[in-house]
């Protein structure tokens, strides 16, 4: 799952908000790191990462990949999953995704001290470039992963790689649409109270 997918899973109080985007910057243990609002929001993202990546219908999409792009197969079906879920946002949520996204920057803004430096540096351009809702264009799903790409160090594997969608589209849609409601089932499960 990536950040829209994170996001529309957590419960909507602010340190769960701030925490499903955090995982994807945290690593290591959590135990006194961080409130235990954080800390209970980081561990879910882990947990929803972990369901996801042994998920059936995941490694299927995972396999719809071309075999040079395998290496960051898993990379791009978050990213994919996010365009269909950013696509589909009305069949989720009552919350329009404009006002969702702009929420999510405001909570960016108003606590950018205890961001990771990392995402401290992505937030402003999260908000000035909207990524949240520009998820939902194709081509804006092929910038974001060129730019990603630019990130790795040997070489931008993933320029173009948002070719994987235009080729896998109808069958990456449908794994999404079978998929997705059984990450909310399991996210809202693990939320609940014990």
């Amino acid at each position: 799952m990536n950040f829209l997918a994170h996001l529309y899973l957590a419960d909507r109080q602010p340190d769960a908000l701030l925490g499903s985007l955090m995982g994807d910057f945290v690593k290591g243990p959590l135990q006194g790191r961080f409130s235990p609002e954080l800390t209970r929001a980081l561990s879910q993202h882990r947990k929803v990462d972990a369901f996801t990546d042994a998920h059936a219908i995941v490694r299927a999409s995972r396999a719809r990949m071309a075999p040079a792009r395998r290496r960051f197969a898993g990379i791009l079906v978050d990213v994919f999953y996010d365009h269909f879920l950013a696509l589909h946002w009305a069949d989720y949520a009552d919350q329009p995704l404009e006002a969702f996204a702009r929420e999510v920057y405001a909570l960016l803004r108003t606590r950018e001290a205890i961001l990771p430096e990392r995402l401290r540096r992505i937030a402003p351009l999260m908000a000035q470039f909207d990524w949240l809702t520009s998820y939902r264009r194709v081509e804006a799903v092929h910038v974001a992963l060129d730019r990603m790409g630019e990130r790795l160090k040997r070489g931008n594997a993933l320029l173009g790689a948002g070719a994987e969608l235009t080729a896998n589209y109808a069958g990456l849609e449908a794994d999404f649409r079978a998929f997705f409601p059984e990450v909310v089932r399991f996210a809202r499960e693990d939320m609940a109270p014990q």
